[in-house]
């Protein structure tokens, strides 16, 4: 074989030569388990050749990349089963989502649950009739002709050229090269059974799905995801490498759905959401309010310790304040509409006085530069630590909203910290060393970094000062010894942020604290401070939420814990259950004696039987329950029965106190 029939490929790592027009299937033949190939840093399909020098990189099905062209795979046979069983439908967006896939149809009518059930097994015909996946470039022209009877295919046509801004979802469709068409191709006859604009890529064949996948619910949806389009019907799915997998996944879900912080604030009788209200506006009742008050008490506790001082500020302001901060110019989407007040008017109804208009603050740290601000300061002052549980109201879209993890009225532990240049490196470590461990305090212990930098189209200030703060930043997280990954672009116009991602008892990944570095919001707001030399130089500003807010906090921590919170944040920490009510006032002196020692205790005293008793405690999901009968009053005792069922008899009052009063001081049960 002469070179003028090979290429040169580093495969993996190896230098390789293979036959020109070698594909990646070719190269990757032994292993089954790559059904996509990175090429040059692209995912490509495996029918495609490899060009000269590539370096190739298999990508396996479980990988990340490998997990997504499953999914958009999955998502186009379920398209193609709608079409055979809906010949009216009109195709819209399929892309692969976290954990699965959907697409977006134009049906005259919903589909069912009976629907769904259908299509599963038109699916899996299809799957195993092993269609392959098959590309193919086309000019502008030829995806119109192809794409003529599918309305939405053709405007999407249209948008090829903005596809990033276009929309959610559509630049999985169209945009960044070449249009391209992807055919379910039948493996005898060759012909295109089904076929659809995409971008791919695609596996080389529908056997890969196997029957590791389910459709899992429908919904209304808005063309390209605005409100004001046309609403289609949504078909959500799933789809893993194996059987196993999928079982897996549909446990995980089960259990987040029984830990759904919405069904047990309800059950639990701890937070509401009022229709009278409104939208994302919860109201606590008192057993959620003595978990807040503790959640918060701590807090404050800690910050006194950490050397922060308190701040409070009003909850609306002159708008004036958000067009000095910048809110007005690139948050104002976010903000709820203006309350236009204080006009004075004449007899004949001409303005004497022109009102003015005022919002609800979507921030709090406007209003901390104006305390700072209020009066000279000194470089011995800094660094300035100010702290406040500031109430913020944003106007979340109604279809976004979502329990207590996405309110638009919420309580941010906000802190906004002044320092010089030469102490933000190091105020940056202890920020974030004092935020990683009061959230391990509260049970997260398991954390990775994002770092969000500039978003190029929305951010005010000059390049360098960005940098600067970027690479403060970034010091500051790789120091941590925690994994950093990156987020372009993700950054809020005044600064870039560490953001600290937590997992949960479930794996799921929550955006817990950020940490923004700003040297824009004191040059805006012109804030100094007297140096050591006698000069007036600028501060920089450090924005700091530690649970983000109060609300999703507790959202998220209900969750964690299912409920069970351990006994330091439960409502209820202990419940004294008599025998009988014989024993009714030795319990009685048993919870005045865990009261006296600022124990959260209280005595069963219903109409149910005993075992009734026992079983609510259980369903409160109460940390510590005590029984007394005629052998523990005789012996000056009670029985302790835990969460889990365990029993520990025969322990001696004061011990039992003592028990109960360590494990709540010392946060360990």
């Amino acid at each position: 074989m002469s070179d003028a029939q090979q290429v040169t490929l580093l495969v993996d790592g190896e230098e390789t030569k293979v036959t020109t027009g070698t594909t990646g299937a070719e190269l990757f033949f032994e292993r089954r388990d790559v059904v996509v190939a990175r090429v040059n840093g692209e995912l490509k399909d495996l029918d495609q050749p490899l060009p000269e020098n590539a370096t190739v990189e298999g990508v396996t099905i479980d990988s990340p990349d490998g997990l997504n062209v499953l999914r958009h795979s999955a998502a186009h046979v379920m398209a193609q089963a709608v079409q055979q069983l809906r010949p009216d439908a009109k195709l819209g967006i399929g892309p692969y989502i976290t954990d699965g896939f959907y697409f977006d149809f134009a049906v005259e009518e919903p589909f069912t649950p009976e629907d769904l059930k259908t299509l599963e097994k038109m699916m899996q015909k299809i799957i195993n009739q092993n269609q392959k996946f098959v590309r193919r470039v086309v000019t502008e022209d030829e995806a119109r002709d192809a794409m003529k009877d599918e309305p939405y295919k053709l405007e999407l046509l249209g948008k090829k050229n903005n596809a990033a801004e276009a929309g959610e979802g559509v630049n999985v469709e169209v945009g960044a090269g070449d249009i391209t068409i992807y055919d379910n191709v039948d493996r005898k006859s060759g012909d295109s059974i089904w076929c659809d604009l995409c971008r791919g890529p695609h596996l080389p064949n529908t056997k890969l799905i196997s029957n590791a996948f389910a459709l899992t619910r429908s919904s209304a949806a808005y063309w390209l995801g605005n409100q004001n389009n046309q609403q289609l019907q949504r078909i959500y799915g799933t789809a893993w490498p194996t059987k196993d997998d999928l079982k897996a996944y549909q446990e995980r879900i089960a259990e987040a759905e029984r830990r759904d912080h919405r069904k047990l604030g309800a059950e639990l009788d701890l937070f509401s959401f009022p229709d009278e209200l409104g939208s994302g506006l919860p109201v606590f009742h008192p057993k959620g309010g003595i978990i807040r008050k503790a959640m918060e008490d701590y807090s404050r506790q800690r910050h006194v310790e950490a050397g922060y001082d308190f701040v409070y500020t009003p909850h609306i302001t002159k708008g004036h304040l958000y067009e000095v901060s910048g809110h007005l110019d690139w948050y104002k989407e976010g903000m709820f509409p203006a309350m236009h007040i204080d006009a004075e008017l004449n007899e004949d109804g001409t303005v004497r006085k022109p009102g003015q208009d005022y919002y609800l603050k979507p921030m709090n740290c406007p209003m901390h530069n104006l305390i700072f601000r209020s009066r000279g300061r000194s470089y011995r002052e800094l660094p300035l630590r100010l702290f406040e549980f500031g109430s913020v109201y944003r106007y979340e879209k109604s279809g976004v909203v979502h329990g207590l993890t996405r309110v638009r009225g919420m309580t941010q532990d906000d802190a906004h910290i002044y320092c010089t240049r030469e102490q933000m490196k190091d105020e940056l470590t202890a920020t974030l060393n004092f935020v990683l461990g009061l959230l391990k305090d509260y049970g997260l212990d398991d954390f990775y970094l994002e770092l969000s930098t500039k978003n190029e189209d929305k951010f005010v200030g000059d390049d360098a000062a960005w940098d600067e703060a970027t690479r403060t930043l970034a010091e500051v997280a790789e120091a941590s010894g925690l994994e950093l990954i990156p987020d372009p672009g993700g950054a809020a116009f005044y600064g870039p942020k560490i953001s600290v991602q937590a997992k949960d008892a479930l794996g799921r990944t929550w955006q817990m604290s950020t940490i923004q570095l700003d040297f824009n919001l004191p040059e805006r707001f012109e804030l100094e401070f007297q140096a050591a030399d006698g000069t007036r130089q600028r501060p920089v500003m450090i924005h700091r939420a530690l649970f983000g807010s109060v609300e999703r906090f507790m959202g998220v921590l209900t969750e964690h814990y299912a409920g069970a919170f351990p006994a330091w944040l439960a409502p209820v920490q202990v419940v004294g259950i008599p025998v009988a009510e014989t024993f009714n006032d030795y319990m009685f002196d048993v919870v005045d004696q865990l009261k006296a020692a600022g124990i959260r205790a209280e005595v069963d005293m219903s109409s149910d039987r005993f075992p009734k008793k026992i079983r609510t405690a259980s369903k409160d999901k109460i940390p510590f329950v005590l029984i007394a009968g005629g052998d523990d009053a005789e012996a000056g005792a009670v029985s302790f029965r835990f969460r889990d069922g365990s029993q520990d008899n025969g322990v001696p009052v004061a011990e039992a106190v003592q028990r109960i009063v360590d494990a709540v001081r010392n946060r360990t049960s």
